[in-house]
């Protein structure tokens, strides 16, 4: 079977320097908010071009405590897209404010500009426009829009390690960013890890108290905290595999390039990169109104293509009464459309090709001419 994601296949690459990465923290026998945090706090920070990085448990706790520190709570609005991780609302929903959601741009899948002066009301408080599938979101309006209405902005990285819109990186433009060390991601850890990146040294210091019971000094809770650190190990991973991003980033698009290459006269829809912007695939997204007889076809061949997502948040049991009932069409018809295809810095060409050759011969069996 070939995968759609094998994080398994990015620890054997980087296996030695792994294994003394970890060796190294369970000999110095500190495990917890240590040496190796704080470099890999400071190092990330440096990567994404801010001053300040703050190690958390996951990138759900990342948006969390990026939202209460920006003193958002129960009775305020945060603005966001329904199509993303169910972690963006649950996020939210943790800090007691209510998601309001906007529709996306169809072709790149992220959070509409056009969309979101309508959404907003006196009860607003932020914005969080999400890096879909190591995409960037349309920041220069989003931020524009932001700044009119004096709202915060919490960039959604989990997805967009190393992307870059107008030059800068993903995680540099907004308020502070919440990143995912997920084992999934284009940097990702052996196990849960986040980090809330910022220039504003007040938020850093909140977010930095939020971690760990509001700690000022050590059992002094200054303010009401939670536990939510990045442990030394994860850390001492992730410091290691900071270094190779930016290569196993561009295996990414080499793997794409295929893609685009291989299935550009197939009758699908490719992804699409906005001008200025990169594109660091951590998903390789096709569209299809076949959508679900293709996934089978593939399975059927073995290889697993995956989706995401297929219930957009507002329609989930969970969420399905949150926020205010708004029309999200293009939300909603790409749920239904949308496929992943194996995406991961180790993926082979010869698999690449594979997977390619499949999609040709289930398109021209299947699907019917364009008239």
């Amino acid at each position: 079977m070939i995968l759609c994601a094998n994080p398994l296949s990015q620890y054997l690459s980087h296996k030695d320097a792994i294994d003394k990465a970890i060796s190294r923290v369970l000999n110095k026998g500190w495990y917890i908010l240590g040496e190796e945090v704080k470099a890999f706090e400071e190092e990330f920070a440096g990567y994404i071009g801010v001053k300040y990085g703050i190690g958390v448990g996951s990138g759900t706790e990342a948006l969390h405590l990026a939202l209460v520190a920006c003193g958002i709570g129960p009775g305020d609005e945060v603005i966001t897209v329904s199509h993303t991780a169910v972690a963006t609302v649950a996020a939210i929903k943790l800090a007691g404010a209510n998601p309001i959601y906007v529709d996306i741009d169809p072709v790149f899948y992220t959070l509409n500009p056009n969309k979101l002066e309508a959404a907003i009301s006196a009860n607003t408080k932020a914005i969080i426009p999400v890096h879909l599938y190591g995409h960037p979101a349309d920041m220069n309006p989003i931020l524009q829009i932001a700044t009119n209405h004096d709202l915060f902005i919490i960039e959604d990285c989990a997805q967009s390690h190393g992307a870059m819109y107008n030059d800068r990186k993903a995680g540099s433009f907004g308020d502070m960013a919440c990143f995912s060390f997920y084992p999934t991601k284009n940097l990702g850890a052996i196990g849960d890890g986040g980090m809330v990146v910022t220039n504003n040294l007040e938020l850093a210091t909140k977010v930095k108290l939020l971690r760990e019971y509001g700690w000022a000094e050590r059992y002094v809770s200054s303010i009401a905290g939670w536990n939510s650190r990045l442990d030394e190990i994860q850390a001492a991973i992730l410091r290691m595999k900071l270094r190779y991003l930016d290569s196993d980033n561009e295996k990414r698009l080499r793997i794409a390039e295929i893609y685009n290459k291989e299935l550009s006269s197939m009758k699908i829809y490719l992804p699409q990169k906005r001008k200025h912007s990169s594109h660091v695939y951590h998903l390789y997204i096709i569209r299809s109104k076949y959508r679900d007889e293709l996934q089978n076809y593939l399975k059927n061949n073995g290889i697993a293509a995956l989706v995401h997502y297929p219930i957009p948040v507002h329609l989930q049991p969970a969420y399905n009464k949150v926020g205010k009932n708004v029309k999200l069409h293009e939300t909603e018809q790409a749920a239904h459309e949308v496929l992943s295809l194996p995406m991961y810095p180790e993926l082979k060409e010869t698999d690449v090709l594979l997977i390619t050759n499949v999609i040709k011969k289930f398109i021209l069996s299947t699907v019917p001419p364009i008239k």
